[in-house]
């Protein structure tokens, strides 16, 4: 049946549309913002050439985000007005199978259709805008390997779980709850197990080889009582010249990867001031507050979708009318509800960000203190800053709607107040 223009679907389209008129708006006004001058706190490991060189990132990257958005919005109403929901599923019913297997049918080709539609995107950025500006290290052979092994990883978990949750919606009562506390056992499982499973499928891990930096890590882990058992150097200038590190493990073992690219740009003071900001969120407890609250976030999830695959309620009978689909498949009310679920994603992101801000602060402030100095955090982010061409003056707008991180002014200035 064509799709229904009911109040449900004008509401969202009108939301969908005013939610990207929003990231416009931020994006305009981050533009604007840009100044000609040199911060006075980046003199001497930024210069203007490499400052010039960031505002025209931030230039291409806007319009690459705005062109991009407009696409993706405009390709999502396209296949909603002309009945396209409904008609795969019309599709995948005809082959004959049952409901799990018709669902993953129709859920993977969703997710086909998505990926070829975002490809040249993902292409032209990793191969032309990254390329531009020295960020891409990435070859042909490792994009076309990444693709396949991202693919190979989705079939080979992501079917299972789909499957599950498919399987409890069709034939347990009260599904919402049992599909949460599976799914939540799952992401925890894969939590655990990414960093000596999947991540060395995707990156080579390497024993950190510098003894001074070891011992200094090491010492620091000590000092605040922080369970490391494991230091390792990635390859992250496989794809990117850009930095980062992070940590992975539960309990009492602790790893860190170092990028390759982070060593060599960074002192060792540098160096262990960015470990210590990371033991800050361990020691503030930061990770577990965001495992709470993400585990709640999935309940709601899964409860708001337990009544959206329901055609039988109010709500569930208007989404499926507004998308056009008359058989009221429990599989395609999972794929409408995440439609359904974006703006409400997109105000969760914002509170979570706002957290996730002053958790940011809290350990900086965490490592300066272990420290005995902040100079050390302030010189590391300088020069992250600079080696990942960084804007440092995005819009306030923009921070809080997208930034899960405060401004590397605000928080080198913050800093240097202690």
């Amino acid at each position: 049946m064509p799709p229904e223009f009911n109040l449900l679907a004008i509401t969202l389209m009108l939301v969908l549309f005013l939610l990207w008129k929003l990231d416009f708006i931020a994006t305009i006004l981050t533009l604007k913002n840009l100044r000609p001058e040199l911060p006075e706190e980046f003199q001497g490991v930024w210069d203007d050439e490499k400052y010039a060189k960031a505002q025209h990132y931030e230039r291409a990257q806007a319009r690459f985000g705005i062109t991009s958005s407009i696409y993706s919005l405009t390709i999502l109403l396209a296949f909603w007005t002309i009945g396209g929901f409904g008609w795969l599923d019309t599709l995948v019913r005809a082959w004959g199978f049952g409901n799990v297997v018709t669902g993953l049918c129709y859920i993977g080709l969703m997710y086909l259709g998505s990926w070829l539609i975002s490809l040249p995107f993902d292409i032209y950025h990793t191969f032309v805008l990254e390329e531009r500006f020295g960020f891409n290290k990435t070859t042909r052979a490792t994009y076309i390997g990444d693709q396949i092994k991202s693919h190979f990883m989705m079939a080979l978990i992501g079917l299972p779980i789909m499957a599950l949750i498919l399987w409890i919606f069709y034939s347990v009562d009260n599904a919402w709850i049992f599909a949460w506390l599976s799914f939540t056992a799952i992401s925890l499982a894969l939590t655990y197990l990414a960093p000596s499973l999947i991540l060395p499928l995707f990156n080579k891990f390497s024993p950190l080889e510098d003894e001074e930096l070891n011992k200094a890590i090491q010492s620091m882990a000590k000092k605040c009582d922080f369970p490391l058992t494991e230091i390792s150097v990635m390859d992250g200038s496989k794809r990117s010249s850009k930095s980062n590190a992070f940590f992975t493990g539960f309990g009492k073992r602790k790893k860190i990867a170092l990028y390759d690219t982070l060593i060599e740009s960074q002192s060792t003071d540098e160096l262990v001031a960015v470990l210590a900001h990371e033991i800050g969120h361990f020691k503030k407890k930061h990770i577990v507050q965001r495992l709470v609250i993400s585990i709640i976030q999935t309940a709601v999830m899964f409860f708001l979708l337990g009544m959206a695959t329901n055609p039988e309620t109010a709500f569930g009978s208007l989404l499926y009318a507004a998308f056009g689909v008359s058989s009221g498949a429990i599989y395609v009310g999972l794929v409408l509800f995440m439609i359904v679920f974006k703006p409400i994603s997109r105000v969760l992101s914002v509170l979570m960000n706002i957290l996730s801000r002053k958790h940011e602060f809290e350990a900086d402030a965490y490592a300066a203190k272990v420290q005995d100095t902040p100079e050390h955090l302030v010189t590391a982010l300088k020069k992250l800053s600079a080696n990942n061409l960084s804007n440092l003056t995005p819009h306030p707008l923009e921070v809080f709607l997208d930034h899960s991180h405060p401004p590397v002014l605000t928080r080198i200035r913050a800093l240097q107040a202690l």
